[in-house]
């Protein structure tokens, strides 16, 4: 643990007392945050990372162990880090009639300790930024989606914090408005040196933003790397043969099982995947097997493990299930 990490949390833990009993929704973890990192917090549901987010933004109290977030003891120094972090709400509040971008702004600022002129000039800094610029008299009801996100996060940022917790930031985004904000949430780190916990349940998202992912199950982090480590320590590619035909699946499976060395087979209803320790060196062999037995998939495909593989041989479930659930 380095004294200058943004957070530090030792046996961070937090249970809730239920009708049918005692649960634990957070286990005694231990976790840091170093200054310039983007730290994707993922798991599935009730796995404890919403219970987690809510304990270091000093919004739940912990049961037991500690932590200290930008410089500051959660338990007994809370004011001092709401005044240091910024905090980006999975949902943020309903807009009401009438309130413009550019009032609320300020009004958040003024909320933080700026005065009036210094909120005006955090505005004219950030808005530009963060692509809200030219809206500032523009009605909070007439924003989309992509820009009502990017004033969400415009609001966290407003008293310049080092360190920023953003829930869920592009859920409900369509594709375009979700690549535009990645592309703002690199530039925090990368231009503002902004540090960022993100949760997020887009694995494709934790793969292109975050320097290091932490994997939480059962109230636990069961995983603590950079995304390109993790995928790594899943062994093997997947290679993929379409054959939408039971007999040629079946009498396929008997020919790659011969022509290679096979780490696991599964067979499905759209044909066959191959798990292999090199799916650039398997390919050759599988295909002149399947010629010669006068078998022709309709495809074929190598993949690279994803941080789906990751998250199903850790959990054994995917994030996907646990979302579409």
């Amino acid at each position: 643990m380095a004294d200058d990490d943004l957070i530090q949390a030792r046996g961070l833990a937090r249970s809730f007392k239920t009708k049918t009993g005692l649960v634990e929704a957070v286990k005694g973890i231990d976790l840091e945050v170093r200054p310039g990192e983007i730290v994707g917090l993922l798991g599935p549901n009730g796995a404890g990372k919403t219970t987690t987010l809510r304990m270091l933004t000093t919004l739940l109290l912990p049961s037991s162990g500690g932590a200290t977030v930008a410089g500051y003891d959660l338990v007994s120094q809370p004011r001092e880090v709401r005044r240091r972090i910024g905090y980006v709400a999975q949902v943020g509040s309903a807009p009401s009639a009438g309130l413009r971008v550019g009032e609320e702004l300020i009004t958040q600022a003024r909320l933080q300790g700026l005065s009036t002129a210094e909120a005006r000039a955090r505005v004219a800094q950030l808005a530009p930024r963060l692509d809200l610029g030219g809206l500032e008299g523009r009605a909070l009801l007439e924003l989309s989606g992509g820009q009502r996100r990017r004033f969400d996060v415009a609001l966290g940022l407003m008293h310049e914090p080092r360190l920023v917790f953003l829930d869920e930031p592009t859920a409900g985004l369509d594709p375009q408005s979700r690549a535009n904000l990645w592309t703002h949430i690199r530039s925090l780190r990368d231009d503002a040196g902004v540090t960022i916990v993100l949760t997020t349940h887009y694995l494709d998202e934790a793969d292109a933003l975050a320097d290091r992912i932490l994997v939480m199950d059962g109230g636990r982090i069961v995983a603590n790397d950079a995304p390109e480590v993790l995928k790594a320590q899943v062994a093997g590619d997947v290679v993929r043969l379409a054959l939408p035909d039971p007999q040629a699946r079946v009498a396929a499976e008997a020919v790659v099982r011969k022509a290679h060395p096979v780490r696991e087979l599964v067979a499905t209803d759209a044909g066959l995947f191959v798990t292999v320790d090199d799916g650039a060196v398997a390919v050759a062999p599988i295909l002149r097997g399947l010629d010669a037995a006068g078998l022709s998939p309709t495809s074929i495909s190598v993949d690279r493990p994803t941080l789906d593989d990751v998250f199903l041989s850790l959990t054994g479930r995917t994030l996907r299930d646990e979302v579409a659930a």
